[in-house]
């Protein structure tokens, strides 16, 4: 049996060992001088079929404002947070005065953008840090969306301006831990009840009791929109909590392999007391859920689409900068032909997105139209940083060259709203008629 060393004995090893074993790490640019890392982000390459000529001028404005806040204030430190799971709390401030978040809200200190701008908001956001990209998405395009959509006129006056301006920031409880792709089967409730007050008024509300999981922003929010189920009716209804409610519940989901910048928590939720005047009156069923995800789809889509943009970008000035054989890598045959299909994928994947756009603009996109929209281009992203990484060998595993960091951020993004496979299946049934997302089994005992 071996006897452990003392404490002292320990203290001992560790300062022998310090000298040269828990030395910091080189600084990337002095460690490997070859290449620039992504903190230095490197200039746009990805528009080779010119896709701005199609952008209006408020859409470009939007684009470069958005591209060049993140290459300036989030690049440089992204890397380190991602490494670290912690959320930049610091460029809130700086993502606020962009005026991106309500997106396509008209009113109320939103600033009322195009789909399409909006969808270039996002992309450029996931150009450079997809959690980033997430943390907007979120809250703009499903936590304000909702409210817009589906709140009163009060509900809306309260709480949109100070969420456009991200004075506060919004999560929205969907997601549980039983029901993913089946999210209308729901189980949190939410309960009619009346309470009498210390002078005896009679003050009406609901109490939520239930779990959810998945929620980004969720730990942090001031504001959180929340999906349950009223057993009265059997129908799912919508409320506005507030962040220290009596009974709520938010902590994080550790160990996750992407997004690691966003904090996805488990909320749970034991009699929290919501007022009547918090409970969104335009959510009366499930199905009303989709006017905001038709929305979010649409953004969702473009996601993998900046993303494949910054992986191009990192991967084009590396090839041109990277030296093996007395030549540069971007010399060789075979990464070029790597960084031809990357360029192509992203092409198409644009004109997919732009497409989508304009046709919810026109009124004409539907359910199946967006989810394959965000399946297809989900999938060639998948290939277009599977590409990246392998043109950058070793470095591409390091977060500070990006390539390894969008690798691992794309795997949620290929899961939530909606999986692949779930989502080929809504177009699936659209174009045949046919649902097929229960086992025909089930369906036959139902």
């Amino acid at each position: 049996m071996k006897v452990p060393a003392s404490k002292t004995q320990e203290n001992l090893n560790k300062e022998v060992k310090s000298a040269y074993f828990d030395l910091p790490a080189l600084d990337v640019s002095i460690a490997f001088p070859q290449a620039t890392p992504a903190s230095i982000f490197p200039p746009c390459a990805s528009d080779y079929y010119q896709f701005d000529d199609l952008l209006t001028p408020e859409e470009q404005a939007v684009r470069n404002k958005v591209r060049e806040c993140m290459e300036k204030e989030v690049a440089p430190i992204m890397a380190k947070y991602w490494e670290k799971a912690e959320f930049p709390f610091e460029v809130i401030p700086k993502l606020g005065a962009l005026r991106v978040a309500g997106g396509s809200i008209k009113g109320y200190g939103c600033p009322n953008l195009s789909i399409t701008a909006n969808a270039i908001a996002t992309a450029e956001l996931a150009r450079v840090d997809a959690s980033c990209s997430t943390f907007i998405l979120v809250h703009s395009s499903l936590a304000m969306l909702t409210i817009a959509l589906c709140g009163s006129e009060a509900q809306k006056q309260k709480y949109l301006p100070s969420l456009a301006e991200l004075k506060t920031v919004a999560c929205w409880a969907l997601t549980e831990p039983d029901y993913g792709s089946d999210a209308s089967a729901l189980r949190t409730t939410a309960r009619k009840i009346d309470l009498q007050t210390s002078d005896n008024q009679v003050e009406g509300g609901w109490v939520l009791d239930g779990q959810k999981r998945w929620i980004g922003n969720s730990t942090f929010a001031d504001v959180l929109v929340v999906f349950a189920r009223n057993p009265a009716t059997n129908q799912i209804n919508g409320f506005i909590l507030k962040k220290n409610a009596p009974g709520l519940q938010a902590t994080k989901i550790d160990n996750k392999i992407g997004l690691r910048i966003v904090q996805n928590g488990d909320i749970l939720m034991k009699n929290v007391f919501v007022p009547d005047e918090d409970k969104l009156p335009g959510v009366g069923s499930f199905q009303d859920t989709n006017k905001v995800l038709a929305v979010s789809r649409v953004m969702v889509a473009w996601q993998p689409i900046g993303i494949s943009m910054g992986v191009y970008d990192m991967c084009h000035r590396y090839l041109k900068e990277r030296k093996q054989f007395g030549a540069p890598l971007a010399a060789f045959q075979i990464n070029q032909q790597k960084l031809v299909r990357m360029l192509g994928n992203i092409q198409a994947m644009i004109l997919v997105g732009w497409r989508l756009c304009k046709l919810y603009e026109s009124g004409k996109m539907t359910p199946g139209h967006a989810s394959m929209g965000k399946s297809w281009i989900s999938l060639k992203a998948r290939e277009t940083v599977s590409l990246g990484r392998e043109l950058l060998g070793g470095n591409g595993i390091l977060a500070d060259f990006l390539v390894a960091k969008a690798f691992c951020d794309l795997e949620p993004i290929f899961t939530y709203e909606g999986t692949y496979d779930i989502n080929t299946l809504v177009t699936g049934r659209e174009i045949t008629g046919i649902p097929s997302f229960k086992p025909a089994a089930s369906r036959s005992r139902m």
